[in-house]
This record gives structure tokens, C-alpha cells and sequence, in this order.
């Protein structure tokens, strides 16, 4: 099979079977084997209906529906768990992502042998304050951060080879991070291609001004994730043991300094009287209490649950 396309939606009713026929349009002028797994993510309007209704007619439709929603990235996690084209893309729902850039973006995948395209929605028909001006500065910081070198992290439509959506997990609201997570996974030929952006036509968006906020943070988990999320010790245990060889070194000199007074009988105050014996001490306890984050993390790291995040209600082949 050529294509597996990935459609995550989230009350989409309006839109799902204008963008059902213009992928097949697309399909069928270039003679591609494929199929387009719907995974919807605790609709409440018609969607689900509309998406078997399109199972029904067509065998290459399929879809997933979960129980409530979970998020953009256990949907995406639950269709590539699914998908059996050779080369995968994802797209959004509500008909702003062309399904005219899929043949473009599997030549890129199979012709120039890249493991992952993304998307750049350089031109864009979005509020410039409310969403292209912190998307810039979210952009920026991304690839500061991760060393990826992509001008559109948050573009929807990107296309991947089947061994690299295999071989990544993607689970709390890391859909953003995709490429890190490929990159992270050993597959360090990521490319980008300038896509058409389209405006809403249907509904509304379902990401507010806080998505920028949530997705600083999830920056900041994934960096550290890549850094030593396999070695959680080399961090706070270097930075506990730090802490606590400064606070002992420091209240040992405190030490030091009442006994060389006594011994040449200068005046001195009481150790308990030293603010600085309480800084050191306090020091000392975090550098143990780091040191133990560490410990306790790599117990995990050995021991962690790889359960699903998500619970699908329903499933079509």
C-alpha cells in the first residue's frame, strides 16, 4: 500500500465528507494504493456517523473512535499504531491542510528518501496576534531548543515513512514535537516544504491562545526528555551531589571558624546563630533530596507502564 492518510478530528461534522472526496480525487489521478483512517477523538456532533457512513461505501476508509476526548497526540499515537501505508501523512480535518501537496510530499519521502516532511504554513490566514506572532516566537524557541530545523512546528501536514511512525511515541500533547521525537529516534533526515494554507471554512478552531502556553512547556519536558530522559541521574545527581559537597564544605568551615576561635579565645557566637549554618544545611537537603529525584528516576525509567492513554470505543477495518 502507497499511503496511509491520518485525519485526527474533533467535531468536524461539516467538513469531513468535502474533504473525503477531494483526498480521493487526489488518489485516484495518481493511481496511488492508500487508505484514510479517521480518528475521532470524542466527537459530540455527527462526525462518527458521517464516518461510517464513508466506511460503508468505501473499503479503504477506516476509522477510530475514542470513548471521550484525549488530545491531538493519543490520536495521532492510536492511527499510527493503525496505519499500513508505506509512507504515512497527516492532515488536519477542517479542510485548511490541501490534499493536493500529498503527491509532492510522498515523491519527497520515496523519490528524495527523506524519513519525515513537515509542513510550513508560511503564508497563513490566521489572527497575526492572537496566532502567527506567538506561533513565530513558539517556532524560534522549538528550534533553538531541540536543534531541529524547521520554521513550522505546529503544521498538521507532514509526512512520514511507515518505520519512523512505528518507532516514536507520542503521548501527552507532544503532537507538536513529532520531528524532535523522530530525530531523537535516529531518523535525521527531516525535510520541510512550503504547503498552502487555507482559511477555516467550517466551525471553529478548537486550540485557543493557550495551546502556546502548554506548548513552552512541553518544549521545556522534551528537551529535558531528549537530554536525559534515559539518564535522569546524570542530572539531579550531579546536581544534588553538587549541592550537597557546598553545603557540607560550608558548614564545616563555619565549624572550622568557631573552633579557631576558641582555640586562640577570640570572641565568637554560636553556631545555631550563624544564618549561614541554616543555608548550608538547607543546601545540603535539597542536594540529598535531588540526588534521591534521581535515584528515584531511574527505578521508574526500569520499571514504567507502557499503557495506552487513550480508550477507543470503536474501530473500523
Amino acid at each position: 500500500m502507497n499511503l496511509s492518510i491520518l485525519i485526527p478530528l474533533l467535531n468536524e461534522e461539516e467538513s469531513l465528507k468535502e474533504l473525503y472526496n477531494w483526498i480521493i480525487s487526489v488518489m485516484k489521478s495518481n493511481n496511488y494504493s492508500y487508505e484514510v483512517i479517521f480518528i475521532d477523538d470524542g466527537s459530540v456532533d455527527a462526525s462518527w456517523s458521517i464516518i461510517e457512513d464513508l466506511a460503508a461505501e468505501d473499503s479503504n476508509v477506516k476509522g477510530i473512535r475514542f470513548m471521550k476526548n484525549f488530545g491531538k497526540s493519543q490520536a495521532l499515537h492510536a492511527g499510527f499504531n493503525k496505519a499500513q501505508g508505506d509512507v504515512v501523512i497527516t492532515m488536519d480535518a477542517d479542510l485548511q491542510d490541501s490534499p493536493e501537496e500529498i503527491p509532492v510530499l510522498y515523491n519527497m519521502i520515496t523519490n528524495q528518501n527523506f524519513d519525515l516532511v513537515s509542513g510550513w504554513k508560511k503564508k497563513r490566514y490566521d489572527s497575526v496576534f492572537s496566532k502567527n506572532l506567538p506561533s513565530k516566537l513558539f517556532n524560534w524557541a522549538a528550534r533553538k531548543t531541540s536543534g531541529v530545523e524547521l520554521n513550522d512546528f505546529n503544521c498538521g501536514l507532514k509526512a512520514y515513512k511507515n518505520i519512523v511512525v512505528k518507532n516514536i511515541e507520542v503521548s501527552g500533547e507532544m503532537h507538536r514535537y513529532i520531528p524532535v521525537l523522530a530525530k531523537n529516534a535516529g531518523f535525521s533526515k527531516i525535510g520541510e516544504k512550503v504547503v498552502q494554507h487555507q482559511a477555516r471554512k467550517y466551525g471553529v478552531t478548537k486550540f485557543g491562545i493557550e495551546r502556546f502556553i502548554n506548548g513552552f512547556l512541553d518544549l521545556i519536558t522534551i528537551w529535558f526528555l531528549s537530554k536525559f530522559g534515559k539518564r535522569p541521574m546524570h542530572l539531579f545527581g550531579a546536581m544534588g551531589s553538587l549541592m550537597f559537597i557546598i553545603g557540607f564544605l560550608s558548614a564545616g568551615l563555619i565549624g572550622f571558624m568557631k573552633l579557631y576561635k576558641l582555640y586562640h579565645g577570640l570572641p565568637y557566637d554560636l553556631v545555631t546563630n550563624n544564618p549561614w549554618f541554616y543555608i548550608s544545611l538547607t543546601t545540603m537537603i535539597i542536594g540529598t533530596q535531588f540526588f534521591l529525584a534521581g535515584f528515584l528516576g531511574e527505578i521508574i525509567l526500569r520499571t514504567k507502564n507502557n499503557e495506552k492513554q487513550y480508550k477507543v470505543a470503536k474501530e473500523l477495518n
